[in-house]
C-alpha cells in the first residue's frame, strides 16, 4: 500500500453532554456574508422540525456589523440581534468569513472567547476557521478548512495543528470543517452527538444528502476511475464486502473478485473511495456496530462477531480510537432502550 495518499482519521474528543444543554444555536452574519455556508446553518438548525419534539434546537442570527448588511449574490438583510446573542448561545456557527485577509473585529473575538468560557460550542464552516483562529480558541488544537486555505492557516497560526485532507475535525467544544458541503457533514455530526444517529439520519433525509461521511474522509479525490467498466466492477465488490461484514478479505481475494491485479485494485479503490480497502471495511464495520448498539439487544460480544471485529476487546479498541468512547457508553447514550423517554420526546411518540 506504499505510495497511497495518507488520509487522517479524526478522533472526536467531545465531553459528556450537560444534563440540561443549551439548545440555542446562533449563526454569525456580517457584511459580505458567504450565502451558501450561512444557508447550511439555517437549513440544519433554523427550520421548524416539530417531529423532533420540544428538546430540538432554537435558532437566532447575530449581526457582526451594524445596519443593513450584504451577502454574496446581491442579497441585503438585517439580523435578529447583535453580538449579545453570541453570549447566550449553546452553539455558535461561523460561516465562511468574508476573506482570509479581512480582519476579524476585536469585539467579535472577545464575544466568542466569553461564550466559549461559558460553555458554548463553536463550529466553523470553510474560511470561518480564520475567525476562530483570530480569537485564539484554536491554539494548541487540531483544525481544518478548505484545501485552498490550509497553507495560509498554517503560516499565520503556527500554534494550530492544521489537518489539510479531512472533511471536519471535532475537538469537543471547537469544531471546524472544510469546504461548503463539509459544513453539512459537520452539522449532521453535531446532531448525531446531541441526539443520536436516528435524528441525524432524519435530518439528512430531509436534506437529501448522505447521512454520514466520516470526518477523516479526503476532501477531494485527485482522479476519477478512468474506465467505466472498472467502476462497474468496483460497485458490486463494495456491495459484496458490505453484505457480510463478518467475512475477512485479503487484497488478493478482492483483486480476483474485481478481475484486476492487486496493484490496480488498490489504485482504483483509492481513486473511487478516497481510502484503502482495509480502512473502508473498518469504517463499514464500525458503522454497523453503532447501528446494532442503538437498535438491538445483542451482546457487545455478538455485535463484534457479526461486524467482523472478532472480539469485544477489538471492538472496544477501534471504538475508542475512532470515537473516543466505548461501545457500552455509546449504547447507554443512544440505544432505543436506554433513551426511550428521550426518544419519545424527540420523535413525537407520546403516550395517550
Amino acid at each position: 500500500m506504499a505510495g497511497l495518499p495518507y488520509i487522517v482519521k479524526i478522533m472526536t474528543n467531545h465531553p459528556t453532554p450537560r444534563s440540561t444543554p443549551n439548545r440555542l444555536v446562533v449563526a454569525l452574519a456580517y457584511d459580505g456574508l458567504c450565502t451558501f455556508e450561512f444557508g447550511v446553518a439555517v437549513e440544519v438548525f433554523g427550520l421548524a422540525r416539530p417531529e423532533m419534539g420540544d428538546d430540538w434546537y432554537r435558532f437566532a442570527v447575530a449581526a457582526v456589523d451594524d445596519g443593513e448588511m450584504r451577502a454574496t449574490g446581491g442579497v441585503r438583510f438585517t439580523a435578529d440581534g447583535g453580538l449579545e446573542l453570541v453570549e447566550q448561545a449553546g452553539t455558535i456557527i461561523v460561516p465562511g468569513w468574508r476573506g482570509m485577509d479581512a480582519p476579524v473585529p476585536d469585539a467579535l473575538c472577545a464575544a466568542l472567547q466569553r461564550a466559549h468560557a461559558n460553555g458554548a460550542r463553536l463550529l466553523s464552516i470553510c474560511s470561518g476557521v480564520f475567525v476562530l483562529a483570530a480569537s485564539g480558541l484554536l491554539d494548541g488544537k487540531r483544525a481544518t478548512t478548505h484545501w485552498r486555505y490550509t497553507e495560509a492557516l498554517k503560516e499565520r497560526y503556527p500554534d494550530i495543528t492544521v489537518l489539510p485532507d479531512v472533511l471536519y475535525v471535532d475537538e469537543g467544544t471547537v469544531l471546524t470543517s472544510a469546504g461548503s458541503a463539509a459544513g453539512i457533514d459537520l452539522c449532521l455530526h453535531l446532531i448525531r452527538r446531541d441526539f443520536g444517529t436516528k435524528a441525524a439520519n432524519m435530518v439528512a433525509r430531509r436534506l437529501v444528502v448522505p447521512p454520514h461521511r466520516d470526518g477523516g474522509q479526503a476532501q477531494f479525490i485527485d482522479k476519477a476511475v478512468p474506465e467505466l467498466h472498472e467502476k462497474a466492477r468496483l460497485g458490486p465488490l463494495l456491495d459484496t464486502m458490505k453484505a457480510d461484514l463478518s467475512k475477512s478479505f485479503t487484497v488478493a481475494q478482492l483483486a480476483d473478485m474485481a478481475g484486476m491485479s492487486a496493484r490496480t485494485l488498490l489504485r482504483r479503490f483509492e481513486a473511487a473511495t478516497g481510502t484503502t480497502p482495509a480502512k473502508w471495511l473498518l469504517l463499514q464495520r464500525l458503522s454497523k456496530a453503532k447501528d446494532l448498539l442503538e437498535t438491538s439487544a445483542l451482546t457487545i460480544e455478538a455485535i463484534a462477531e457479526i461486524c467482523g471485529l472478532g472480539s469485544t476487546a477489538n471492538l472496544r479498541h477501534h471504538f475508542r480510537q475512532q470515537f473516543s468512547t466505548t461501545p457500552a457508553a455509546y449504547r447507554g447514550r443512544f440505544s432505543s432502550t436506554a433513551t426511550a423517554r428521550k426518544s419519545d420526546s424527540i420523535f413525537g411518540k407520546h403516550d395517550t
